[in-house]
């Protein structure tokens, strides 16, 4: 569950990039006392995302703003839904609607898409990922999201998790050097980092298998074929995971070859935003 304090600092630089010195098209023509009401009206269908964000964005410009939620994250939305109504100083509600309505429109579409993909695999055992394929500054944002519509969150960053991909494995000598060195490095650091691998064909695959002592397989650009041959010779050892080019056509037939993960990153990077507005009433 995200805090509100993991996504103030994001909040804070989303009113400085915004507002300045102050929201002049609203102090030009409203008077500081007049208060109003808005609801936040669908206009797409899918899954909604950011109701707690939207209330925590309202609550930081300005804490007498009253929002009462009729809908929750996670739900699925239709067009003429209202989500939220949001009561309190007109000049406050104007100044935070542009903010809300492009967290929970983005937030919404990532979401919706992520559900879309976990419906595709139901009745497997393979959960869906993310990836670090986000947006600069809204990881967390987007994570979230992700969770929200059935996904799980890989790595949050390169702090959290290692991963050695193919770069790290060609500069690093090969695979196996990659490995020790890594295993290495985090004895000596005293960190406890899960390790992922990726795997480019079966031979390193074998050699994965062969030096040992990681936690995950990645199987990029493997066809089904390929990993169902790579899955039963892994034979459970490790966790395995597909990844590269899998979309809404293939998702299922890689489920199908017993991965344990399947990471997308069109979850987060190619997704069109769900169409929401704030109207006054």
């Amino acid at each position: 569950m995200i805090t509100k304090e993991e996504v103030l600092p994001f909040i804070h630089l989303a009113f400085a990039e915004d507002v300045r010195d102050g929201d002049h098209s609203s102090l030009a023509c409203i008077p500081q006392e007049v208060n109003g009401r808005a609801h936040l009206l669908v206009k797409d269908q899918g899954i909604i995302a950011g109701v707690q964000l939207a209330q925590w964005i309202f609550e930081s410009i300005d804490p007498n703003i009253k929002m009462q939620a009729l809908l929750q994250d996670g739900d699925e939305v239709k067009k003429g839904d209202v989500v939220f109504i949001v009561e309190g100083c007109s000049i406050s509600l104007l100044t935070a609607e542009r903010i809300v309505l492009n967290c929970m429109q983005r937030m919404s579409a990532i979401a919706t898409k992520t559900k879309a993909y976990v419906k595709l695999i139901e009745g497997t055992e393979t959960t869906i990922l993310d990836t670090r394929k986000t947006t600069p500054g809204l990881r967390t944002l987007e994570k979230w999201a992700v969770k929200i519509g059935g996904g799980a969150n890989h790595r949050f960053g390169l702090y959290d998790m290692i991963m050695l991909k193919d770069n790290h494995i060609d500069f690093a000598g090969g695979i196996t050097k990659a490995i020790e060195k890594t295993k290495k490095y985090l004895a000596d650091k005293n960190l406890d980092l899960r390790i992922e691998v990726e795997t480019r064909d079966l031979d390193e695959v074998k050699e994965v298998v062969k030096v040992g002592g990681i936690h995950r397989i990645m199987l990029d650009n493997f066809t089904p074929a390929e990993t169902i041959v790579a899955v039963e010779y892994i034979k459970g050892a490790y966790e395995t995971e597909s990844s590269g080019g899998i979309t809404d056509k293939t998702i299922r037939s890689y489920a199908e070859c017993g991965v344990d993960f399947i990471s997308v990153g069109a979850l987060t990077h190619s997704v069109y935003n769900m169409d929401l507005s704030l109207k006054a009433f």
